[in-house]
């Protein structure tokens, strides 16, 4: 058996027994060589539709300004390798998440496909990130029931995950950069129609890494702050979100205030958190939807269920950076010729609600891209274990900068017949990095722009 794949079957062994050993020096030291510095196959896949890692990041596409946030489709001239339709699907369905089968089950017959492009891998990080990621291979630990990371420097935590806890661990605290944007959030009613649920400035920085050779310790993992803009009822509103980077026990998770136009003062925000229905998308899905998952993972027991190919999408310049949003929503899905699919290699994490805890899904599935540890798709279940929402992450890796991650996110309602599209970006409102100074993320300074 090849050396990569025995050491991938090993450490998922390891999580179904009751006790986790630590992972030795021997096996970290396959980070970057056998396995990216993230811990990431570094080879491709044996009939080679996943290609091996390029550590050189993705290539800058001709045209590109340097500097600029004007992210060109490095891929424009390639074609779909084959399309996956009602016709044909079946025969891919070993590539498809539960989710996806269940999209052509539904919809097949009223269009929904799926373009398959070449795969591409270029997501890079900052040489820091990759030192501080072997630190955490064996200097990393869960403690408090999963709760809390000890150990930990700015990097991967677990680039050898040995239990789901330590694989949605890894994305909840993945590589973010600063960045700004105004973008416009829909969802489409059972009947076909288009509703704006939101248009907004957001703004999102991210404390953990400013400083990589201290460990995480108490410093946030993301500082994000969404002024609200539309429809009327919410203009003026301001929420504020302080996200920790190692720590969810009692007293040291989550911070949220929330700035009302009506009251005319910030107030804590404790329910923006778990299954409470998210306005920014008219409650179409959850605060813990948001990005795929977010927040903390005490109502969940989580299984780390191994690694899979699938095809998701991927390298989505074209829809992140170059598409009216308008134009790409279609009655029932998302038109699929604005989306672009590869195939990837992905972690498998099932996540299924404690006893004596409530959420609003009994369980849920996540696939997490190797590469980078983002959650790039989702399906949720409902209390009788019915398949009820799934999930996609829109995702492309920013050239021309060491490191750094544009995305969009959306859900598809299978019981409702209705779907939405949080996240992305106006063309041309997208900006690396922020203008405001960090008195800006705090309740202070949403309390001096409110609404008077």
């Amino acid at each position: 058996m090849h050396k990569r794949l025995a050491l991938t079957l090993a450490l998922v062994a390891l999580a179904a027994g009751n006790t986790l050993a630590a992972v030795s020096p021997e096996q970290a030291a396959q980070l970057g060589r056998t396995l990216t510095p993230m811990g990431a196959e570094m080879a491709g896949n044996a009939d080679g539709s996943i290609p091996a890692w390029n550590p050189n990041g993705t290539p800058v596409p001709a045209g590109f300004v340097a500097g600029s946030d004007d992210y060109i489709d490095p891929y424009a001239d390639e074609e779909p390798l084959y399309i996956i339709n009602k016709d044909n699907w079946t025969q891919y369905t070993r590539y498809l998440t539960a989710g996806t089968i269940a999209m052509f089950e539904k919809y097949g017959a009223e269009g929904w496909e799926m373009h398959v492009y070449p795969s591409h891998r270029g997501a890079t990080r900052p040489d820091w990130y990759y030192a501080n990621t072997l630190k955490n291979a064996t200097g990393a630990t869960l403690v408090a029931d999963g709760q809390k990371i000890e150990g930990n420097y700015p990097g991967v935590p677990f680039p050898l995950p040995q239990s789901g806890l330590e694989a949605i661990w890894n994305h909840m605290v993945r590589y973010g950069e600063d960045t700004s944007q105004r973008y416009d959030a829909y969802y489409v009613d059972s009947s076909g129609s288009p509703v704006l649920a939101t248009s907004a400035y957001s703004t999102s920085v991210f404390p953990m890494f400013r400083t990589p050779d201290e460990p995480v310790g108490d410093k946030p993992w993301a500082m994000l702050r969404i002024n609200y803009e539309a429809p009327a009822r919410r203009a003026g509103e301001i929420l504020l979100v302080h996200e920790p980077g190692a720590d969810y026990t009692a007293g040291k998770g989550r911070q949220a205030w929330q700035y009302l136009v009506g009251q005319r003062r910030v107030r804590l925000a404790p329910a923006v958190s778990f299954d409470t229905p998210n306005p920014a998308v008219a409650g179409t899905s959850t605060y813990d939807d948001a990005g795929i998952y977010n927040g903390s993972p005490e109502r969940f027991d989580w299984r780390l269920v191994g690694k899979q190919e699938l095809i998701i999408p991927a390298s989505s310049y074209r829809f992140l950076f170059q598409t009216r949003l308008e134009d790409a929503l279609g009655p029932k899905f998302l038109k699929p010729e604005y989306i672009r699919w590869e195939k990837h290699r992905v972690w498998v994490v099932e996540s299924t609600l404690k006893e004596g805890q409530r959420h609003i899904y009994s369980r849920r599935t996540f696939y997490l891209d190797e590469d980078t540890w983002a959650a790039v798709a989702a399906d949720m279940y409902d209390g009788r274990d019915q398949l009820w929402r799934l999930q996609y992450l829109y995702g492309a890796d920013l050239y021309g900068r060491k490191a750094g991650y544009g995305s969009a996110y959306g859900a598809y309602d299978l019981l409702q017949n209705i779907y939405n599209l949080n996240g992305k970006a106006i063309p041309g409102k997208y900006q690396s990095g922020v203008d405001q100074d960090d008195k800006y993320f705090t309740p202070k300074g949403m309390a001096r722009s409110g609404v008077r």
